[in-house]
């Protein structure tokens, strides 16, 4: 009996062991495939089917699982059961953590061969915070594309399940496909995008989820390499001097990497020769993202041999190559330019000096091949009307005034420069009478009448055949140029056979003063300049010049405010101020405001009559003078407009 019950027991465990021995033999015999490895979320289900079985409806019988352990745990094909094979497929329903583990399937092909199959399951809850995707949709496109992982879009296909897309934990609403595309992305695009798959299997309703994280990569456009720098063909250098050569490229917009700059000498990279020093560095600019490669090529002392080189600057982009030469050239002295520099200094400041200093005389040499045509139908008698004062002068002050105005004025202006001038005191009416040819009134003139008034016509007589009749006659006789046209009026009221009028306590024949006044604004009207004469005496007499008259203070006096009016409210004058001898101790500020305004406009032109070469024509006075009157003469605009 005891020895029947030791029998039992050993039999068993002969036949257990001859069936191990059997499987381990078999086992040998099998082709084993690699191993697949898969993370489950807790409380989803899965469906795996080996990657390398073309039909995995193969019958039950070809097939055996079981999951790896301790003990070795057949899987049924009971479909009741959550964890069953159909086939070669392994179903998992509803995995928690107790179905982690490895599973393995004996495949039984009809030709007698063996094949295993192993996979590898791991099943996570959802607070593990262990990452459960698939990989990362990470590039630099514009428009992203996010897959659903295979084993979910497997399972949706078989089971013709229902796709939704969550980012995060937010839904994604009209998203039903196994593909997610999202436009224009950016960086809040970032996430974890999960495609869940619910799926039915034997009236019961499954879920099978994958995750991919979407990473936005900062676009890269490769373009064709463009050499910046150098930009010219050769480089000044000095020998025995150190030098640095830049060669820059542009490779396009965020480029990581195939963007190169290098510097080559002899067909080969410099790197580190003796004397040379290559350094390189890619820069992307921001926020623009052009990216720029640049080699500086350092020359510790340029040598003469380097002139003789040729160095090569080369960028290398993605697609393109391109290459430029750089040659140094020996710079020249700048000893010689220097110099050249200071001579066409010196030669600008030596003719702006000559300019300056001989303006006038260039101006009046030039001025003749210059003048234009306008002024030859202008329609002017007179090129100047000259005005001056006489009254409250001193005898030398007078004298100075009577030679200018008699002697020098006309003598250089009239007889060598041709001028026209209308002088006061000799072509207002007395000068009128002068220039007639009736030997009438000259006959009369010369008659004998007796030794009273008689005089008075002989000296009338005797001025007018003056060539340059002298005011200061007028005034040895007490008279003033207030009076002049009074004379002249009753002595040309003799020559004519006229009466004196009753009233005229002196006898004089009172022609009406508006004549006058008419002839010096016509003379004003046909004159091209105003010539003023000033003196060291003058005062404001010139507006109050014949206090003794009232009517003529107002005739005397109307040439200087006319001429005045002229110049300065009408503008249709250009005025030309001579002072004779100095302006002692006053100044100007005793002449009246209009003067003065004048006076401040042009300084007056100094007249030194005590030199001898003031009376000259190419004198610094009369220069300035000519400078100032008008470029062609009246007489000779009068014949051009004839012609």
């Amino acid at each position: 009996m005891d020895a029947l019950q030791l029998l039992v027991p050993l039999l068993a465990l002969i036949s257990t062991y001859e069936w191990r021995s059997v499987s381990a033999t078999s086992n040998s015999t099998c082709s084993e495939l690699d191993l697949e490895h898969f993370k489950l979320l807790e409380g989803e289900s899965f469906y795996f089917v080996p990657y390398d079985l073309d039909h995995p409806n193969s019958p039950d019988e070809n097939f055996t699982w079981y999951k790896n352990g301790l003990e070795v745990e057949n899987i049924t094909t009971d479909e009741t059961h959550e964890t069953h094979h159909h086939g070669g497929a392994l179903f998992l329903l509803n995995v928690s953590t107790a179905d982690s583990g490895s599973y393995t399937a004996k495949q039984t092909t009809p030709s007698g061969n063996c094949v295993t199959h192993h996979v590898s399951i791991k099943v996570f809850n959802g607070s593990s915070g262990e990452d459960l995707t698939y990989g990362a949709v990470k590039n630099s496109k514009l428009n992203k594309v996010i897959s659903c992982p295979s084993p979910v879009k497997s399972t949706c296909d078989v089971f013709k399940g229902k796709f939704t897309w969550y980012k995060g934990a937010n839904l994604r609403q009209g998203e039903h496909e196994a593909k997610l595309r999202v436009f224009n992305a950016t960086e809040e695009d970032e996430d974890i995008y999960t495609c869940v798959c619910t799926w039915t299997h034997n009236h019961h309703v499954y879920k099978t989820s994958g995750s991919r994280r979407l990473i936005k990569l900062e676009t890269n456009i490769n373009r064709d390499v463009q050499i910046l720098s150098p930009n010219n063909k050769e480089q000044l250098a000095d020998e025995g001097v150190g030098i640095k050569l830049n060669c820059t490229i542009f490779c396009g917009t965020n480029v990581k990497r195939d963007c190169k700059a290098s510097w080559h000498l002899n067909n080969k990279e410099i790197s580190q020769m003796t004397g040379y020093n290559q350094a390189t560095t890619r820069e992307i600019e921001e926020p623009s993202k052009n990216t720029y490669s640049t080699a500086i090529l350092t020359i510790d002392k340029v040598s003469a041999k380097d002139f003789q080189q040729e160095f090569v600057c080369k960028g290398q982009g993605l697609y393109t190559y391109k290459e430029t030469t750089l040659t140094l050239k020996q710079r020249e002295s700048i000893i010689p330019l220097a110099i050249g520099g200071v001579c066409v200094f010196f030669i600008c400041v030596l003719a702006a000096t000559l300019v300056k200093c001989f303006a006038i005389d260039l101006a009046l040499f030039f001025r003749p091949y210059l003048h234009q045509c306008r002024h030859n139908q202008d329609g002017s008698v007179y090129d100047a009307f000259v005005i001056y004062e006489t009254e409250d002068l001193d005898e030398d002050a007078e004298d100075k005034l009577l030679h200018f105005v008699t002697v020098a004025l006309p003598s250089v202006l009239e007889e060598k420069c041709g001028y026209q001038l209308f002088i006061q005191g000799r072509d207002d009416i007395p000068g009128e009478v002068h220039h007639l040819e009736d030997e009438k009134i000259r006959g009369k003139l010369e008659t004998p009448t007796g030794d009273g008034g008689n005089r008075s016509r002989r000296e009338s007589h005797a001025s007018l055949d003056t060539p340059h009749p002298n005011p200061k006659s007028f005034q040895a006789r007490g008279l003033t140029p207030c009076n002049i046209s009074w004379i002249c009026s009753r002595d040309l009221s003799l020559v004519l056979g006229q009466t004196p009028e009753e009233g005229d306590p002196e006898g004089h024949v009172l022609f009406p003063p508006s004549n006058h006044l008419v002839q010096v604004e016509k003379c004003l009207n046909q004159s091209n300049r105003l010539m003023v004469i000033l003196t060291s005496g003058s005062a404001s007499g010139i507006i109050n010049k014949c206090p003794t008259s009232n009517q003529s203070s107002v005739i005397g006096g109307f040439d200087w405010q006319v001429g005045i009016h002229h110049a300065l409210v009408q503008r249709e004058m250009s005025v030309i101020l001579v002072q004779l001898g100095d302006t002692r101790f006053q100044g100007y500020t005793h002449l009246p405001p209009g003067l003065q305004h004048l006076i401040r406009k042009s300084a007056p032109i100094r007249w030194s009559g005590g030199l001898q070469s003031a009376a000259a024509q190419n004198s610094s006075f009369w220069k300035r003078v000519r400078y100032l009157m008008p470029a062609t003469p009246a007489k000779k605009r009068a014949l051009s407009a004839v012609v």
